[in-house]
């Protein structure tokens, strides 16, 4: 006859394993995980040849059949291919969130490429420069073009508001929009006069 090591007699069988979890035992989570971890790892890093991913989906095997335990009948089949069915339906999730990933990639490379950074940034430029030399123009004149442009005013809205003249107004802008347009040409060396 051959003894039983305190061990053996301690580790409970799957059966019972599978009993235990599907009564919501905490242990019984522990006792499964000591059991099938190993065997869900496999099976997810064979499939997803990641080792970070396959950790992944292990754990969310675990943590989608605690939660889910109320589905499983120990009497209609095994703990174990119960949770093999999990791994697959995880390990199918991760490779789609993979694909979704790799096409978004894709989509951001190629939009880089078609849209030059140069045109972005001299766009930048032309705000900065623009904003920084309304800040330093007296009033009036800021106040008309930053209501002309701005808050897309007309000339006799600006005039109303201001209690200006629309003679006044119209100089106002057109001395301003001159002084900008200096102002830009000498910062990006553009001949904004075409």
């Amino acid at each position: 006859m051959c003894a039983v090591t305190s061990r053996e007699a301690d580790t409970p069988t799957p059966a019972e394993i599978a009993k235990a979890f599907a009564e919501g035992r905490p242990d019984s989570l522990s006792d499964a995980y000591q059991r099938w971890s190993t065997m869900i790892f496999t099976l997810a890093l064979r499939a997803l040849g990641n080792r970070a991913d396959a950790e992944d989906v292990t754990q969310q095997v675990f943590v989608s059949a605690w939660r889910g335990r109320a589905n499983f009948d120990p009497d209609s089949g095994q703990l174990g291919a119960w949770l093999t069915g999990i791994t697959r339906h995880r390990i199918a999730d991760r490779l789609t969130a993979r694909s979704r990933e790799l096409r978004n990639s894709e989509a951001a490379a190629k939009l880089a490429e078609e849209r030059p950074a140069s045109v972005v940034d001299d766009r930048t430029v032309d705000r900065v420069v623009i904003a920084d030399e309304l800040a330093r123009l007296g009033d009036p004149r800021r106040t008309i073009l930053r209501l002309a442009f701005y808050e897309d005013l007309t000339h006799p809205q600006i005039a109303e508001q201001l209690d200006l003249p629309l003679g006044t107004v119209k100089s106002h802008i057109r001395r301003g929009l001159l002084h900008l347009r200096g102002q830009l040409k000498e910062v990006t060396g553009d001949d904004t006069s075409r």
